[in-house]
């Protein structure tokens, strides 16, 4: 199985292009569209995305993302192995889906090879379709990476910034993923669940609950959320509009345990 997250779009070719480049490699894929709406150039959003869709996927799925601002760059294209397989550009993309696979090896992608594979040229700003694709129907169709890559240390690769920060019981997170709800998702995975929160920056205090129900129509709320990071949401409305958040921005929050 191969999963495709891009910030593609829908109204232009491109998915279709990287799809079908995909099925003359490997006829017999098996393709899941994950998303191609991420926010353009949002290597954040889309390292989110995927690490959703990799905590719910069975081992040997190969998962390609392409939010790639610096394609035809000196950036690497990579493979990661691990249970699963990641075919990312080295921007960062990789940071957050690392944390499932159990990562054991990582490749940089030679381009030159790929093209012995294909048979096509390789268009210098259209990597998706000419390298990530073509690499993945490779890897599931059960060809070894080491020939068309060579071997990189894992620890070279390229990763975003996303831990959480505490000082003095306040926490510094970031916006990393904002929903088509409004629903705001912070880097916070990992905490005691406390009875409220508190927003220094915006003069609030909102009660921390289950679901969105909880609250009446247009108040807000912090939730576990489905993701297991703390969200900050409105009931039957858009948080990040509200607060005026979109994903990057920082938010100080203060966990109140005590009523």
């Amino acid at each position: 199985m191969i999963t495709l997250t891009t910030d593609f779009g829908l109204k232009s070719p491109y998915v279709g292009e990287m799809k079908v480049a995909v099925l003359r490699v490997n006829p017999y894929a098996r393709l899941v569209d994950v998303t191609h709406s991420v926010a353009r150039h949002s290597v954040l959003e889309g390292s989110f995305v995927m690490e959703q869709v990799v905590k719910y996927s069975p081992p040997g799925t190969v998962h390609v993302g392409v939010i790639d601002p610096g394609v035809g760059t000196e950036r690497r294209a990579v493979i990661i192995e691990g249970d699963q397989w990641l075919v990312v550009p080295d921007n960062g993309l990789a940071t957050l889906p690392l944390k499932h696979i159990n990562a054991k090896k990582a490749w940089a992608i030679d381009l030159e090879r790929i093209k012995r594979f294909t048979g096509w040229r390789i268009s210098s700003t259209f990597h998706g379709r000419d390298v990530f694709g073509p690499v993945a129907a490779l890897i599931d169709r059960g060809v070894p990476p080491e020939e068309f890559a060579r071997e990189i240390p894992l620890d070279s690769l390229v990763k975003l910034d996303v831990e959480p920060r505490n000082e003095n019981d306040l926490w510094q997170l970031k916006v990393i993923y904002v929903d088509d709800f409004g629903n705001v998702i912070l880097n916070l995975g990992d905490y005691e669940r406390p009875r409220a929160i508190e927003l220094p920056d915006f003069g609030l205090r909102i009660p921390y609950l289950d679901t969105y129900g909880q609250v009446k129509r247009g108040e807000l709320l912090a939730l576990p959320g489905s993701h297991d990071y703390l969200e900050i949401a409105v009931n039957q409305g858009g948080a990040a509009e509200k607060l005026g958040l979109k994903v990057g921005d920082e938010v100080r929050v203060r966990l109140v345990q005590k009523s």
